[in-house]
């Protein structure tokens, strides 16, 4: 027999350890992501007293398979909507804190003296707050319903999707000796071009294959497809220069707003689980005892940092994005902690060789002692702010409290109705030219990378030569046609646009100039494809180019297929909208009126052992315990709204309550709490089948089934009876017992034993 590889030993060894660890660690009630750390450290070299893994070369190309699924699963979590939804309020404060939190840690490396790129890379480390970790703490101290809790999820969403920018900006950085600011603004071009490019492509593809493939989608091929997709961005990514982690994520945020998504997630949580774990202990295996003790100065001071930096710098955040001083307090201290992204960084830092050994293990330790602290943290929140409240003035309170909401006021009713249609115009016009110059340069790029060659290899010779820049250059004009014709024609029949043309005639002439900058950005397009292809004067060459644009812009087909286009787009963009609206699981529109005063809506579901099951909610008595009122429940494709006292509740409903956080808490706790316990002796609840045969001492001759107790007395049921036939027969429930009978009972072996004495 042939002997077994390196890698599956050390799988296998990985795997039984990591799962021994994380069970204690269950038990302990401590996030798996520490238990995985401490499995990879029980299972590296620097553990003597343990079996090691023999093969890490194997072991670290699984773990960069781990982080592409983590970020690929980030990305289905994600969604443009939502944060174009969120607000300038978590923006505010994701940036006050990651610019704050990313100098704090460069100050702290230049003060031991460290490296430049070690300064720059524990910056980005320092910066990036653990969404799993404080979420496992909110749902532990039973927060997570509470007002301020969703308001930190938001910011560290933004947080994940900004180190995801930041990994690709420390790329750049550490690609260069020393890049200067021009470098910078063309590596956030480059990372702009590409994401604009790749999302509207993948929205307007992605969606419309999966919509053609539906029927032929099971569970299995939809995983295989999905985590196809993700591995073929992964790999354009890596071939455009951007990390393999960063094009899995902008998969994962395309397949999330298509209607499979919800699917796409369930069947990839298994393998990111398995993969993940193998990245994490991978990071566990570069803990080294020596370089911890060696290093215990700077993990004291990095970890008071990260306590001090975030509690103080994550409130100003948070104060400056519209939040009171307790809220803002509560979130700030919240965030003291740094997690998974942390580890990614590191491993960016060193996959490029630009940060030291000793980096790693420095911040595994920061990151292990912070996560313990985290719940402390949380809890703290209130006490500091009492004390602060105490020592302040009600003048500095009510200051602090309307910090950035008071001004934000004042501009709302300061602002004329003309300027808000123009900022609303132009920002639409900005977009849409971005977008679909992006398109039409993208498309340029991949005919005169691909088409012209080939055109070049099957037309050579001098005149011929000609004739292929010439077809080349027909096809680009008409197909980046569309995208041009949107540049010049898109929003020139809006709403605003009409409304300010006709309300002052000074604003047209500013109107005519917006079409005439877009009119030449169009223009210039045609004139680069044709100077690019052909040797004319640049005079011939410009009014080729204004004669297509007036061609594409008199067009009606053209008109229609741009329309088409977009539309499609639309479609495809909302499809996962739309889908949540037909089975009903849409929040409701009001939400946002709600969250502007002390309450809210919150999703809780009922467990499938829950004592609630079955019950009316009038028995429950809901409203005057919890004092929250139930909106609605959804129930599989279903949507009750304001449900009545005779509605009853079944396992796996999701209720939608209204209360503030408080009550929105207790609720939670009580439905998560009120469930059937488990049944420890669950081996002794087999179901047997026994034979009675019935004598004339039997209590249950002459007595029909109901008259003799063995269901309502003795929890056993007749199945039948053999009455001196061959087969069973079953018993009418008229039918008496007789002596003789040979009667078959099926029950639990201690209650036939009752039947059977």
């Amino acid at each position: 027999m042939a002997e077994l590889p390196e890698l599956v030993k050390d799988l296998a060894l990985i795997l039984i350890v990591a799962g021994i660890v994380t069970l204690v660690f269950k038990k302990l009630k401590q996030p798996l992501v520490l238990g995985y750390i401490v499995a990879g450290f029980l299972v590296s070299p620097h553990m003597p007293y343990t079996m090691s893994v023999i093969d890490r070369g194997d072991i670290q190309t699984w773990a960069d398979i781990g982080v592409i699924f983590l970020l690929f699963s980030l990305g289905l979590d994600f969604s443009f909507k939502k944060i174009m939804k969120m607000g300038a309020s978590p923006v505010i404060a994701a940036v006050t804190i990651i610019f704050s939190m990313m100098m704090s840690g460069i100050c702290v490396g230049h003060l031991f003296g460290w490296g430049r790129m070690d300064c720059i890379f524990l910056g980005g480390m320092l910066a990036m707050s653990s969404t799993t970790i404080i979420y496992k703490a909110f749902d532990d101290m039973g927060l997570r319903q509470h007002r301020f809790a969703s308001m930190v999820m938001s910011v560290l969403i933004l947080e994940d999707i900004l180190a995801i920018v930041m990994m690709v900006m420390l790329s750049a950085v550490a690609g260069g000796s020393t890049p200067d600011g021009s470098q910078m603004a063309a590596s956030i071009l480059k990372i702009v071009f590409f994401l604009v490019l790749w999302f509207v492509v993948g929205i307007f593809a992605v969606p419309l294959f999966l919509r053609r493939m539906r029927k032929q989608l099971n569970s299995e091929t939809l995983l295989i497809v999905s985590l196809g997709l993700c591995c073929l961005m992964a790999v354009l990514s890596s071939q455009v220069g951007f990390s393999s982690a960063f094009g899995a994520f902008v998969m994962g945020s395309i397949l999330a707003e298509t209607v499979e998504a919800d699917k796409i997630v369930k069947l990839v949580e298994p393998v990111k689980n398995l993969f993940g774990a193998i990245f994490f202990v991978s990071v566990g295996m570069l803990v080294d005892p020596k370089i911890l003790v060696d290093y215990a100065v700077p993990i004291l001071v990095i970890t008071l940092t990260i306590l001090f930096g975030q509690s103080v710098f994550g409130t100003f955040g948070y104060m400056l994005g519209g939040q009171n001083l307790k809220n803002a307090m509560r979130c700030g201290f919240s965030m003291a902690q740094i997690g998974e992204f942390a580890f990614i960084i590191a491993s960016l830092g060193l996959s490029l060789g630009v940060i030291g050994d000793f980096l790693y293990p420095v911040v595994v330790a920061v990151s292990v002692i912070t996560t313990f602290l985290t719940p402390y943290m949380i809890r703290l929140a209130e006490p500091v702010y009492r004390q602060t409240e105490r020592r302040l003035s009600k003048k500095w309170i009510r200051r602090l409290n309307h910090l950035w909401g008071e001004p934000e006021v004042v501009s709302r009713e300061v602002r004329s109705e003309s300027r808000a249609n123009w900022q609303r115009l132009l920002r639409a016009m900005g977009l849409n030219t971005v977008v679909y110059s992006i398109l039409s340069a993208a498309v340029i790029a991949l005919m005169f990378t691909f088409l012209l060659p080939l055109l070049r290899n099957m037309l050579p010779g001098w005149k011929l030569h000609w004739y292929a820049n010439a077809i080349c250059g027909l096809l680009t004009v008409l197909l980046v046609s569309p995208f041009l014709r949107a540049i010049i024609m898109k929003k020139n029949h809006s709403d605003e646009f009409r409304a300010l043309w006709t309300s002052h005639r000074m604003n047209r002439l500013p109107l005519v100039f917006t079409v005439i900058v877009r009119v030449v950005i169009a223009a210039s397009f045609v004139f680069y494809i044709v100077n690019y292809l052909s040797r004319f004067a640049n005079a011939i060459i410009l009014a080729v180019a204004l004669v297509a644009i007036v061609l594409m812009v008199m067009s009606r087909s053209l008109k229609h297929r741009s329309i088409k286009l977009e539309r499609m787009f639309v479609l495809n963009l909302r499809s996962r909208d739309i889908e949540a609206q037909v089975r009903g699981r849409k929040r409701p529109l009001y939400e946002g009126h709600l969250l502007d005063r002390d309450i809210h809506i919150s999703d809780f579901e009922v467990p499938e052992d829950s004592l609630w099951a079955g019950c009316a909610l009038r028995e429950l008595r809901i409203g005057s315990r919890f004092g929250v009122h139930v909106s609605s429940i959804l129930r599989g494709r279903r949507r009750i709204n304001i449900p009545g006292g005779e509605d009853v509740l079944f396992p796996g409903d999701i209720i939608q309550a209204i209360g503030n956080d408080e009550q929105l808490a207790k609720f939670g706790a009580a439905l998560a709490g009120e469930c059937y316990e488990d049944d420890s002796e669950i081996e002794r609840r087999e179901m047997h089948l026994r034979q009675m045969v019935l004598t004339g001492s039997s209590p249950f001759i002459g007595k029909t089934i109901a008259e003799s107790g063995i269901r309502d007395q003795y929890g056993c049921m007749v199945v039948g009876v053999e009455a001196g036939q061959r087969h069973l027969t079953i018993i009418s429930p008229s039918r008496k017992f007789q002596k003789g009978d040979v009667v078959w009972i099926v029950g639990e072996e201690s209650d036939l034993n009752k039947v059977l004495s």
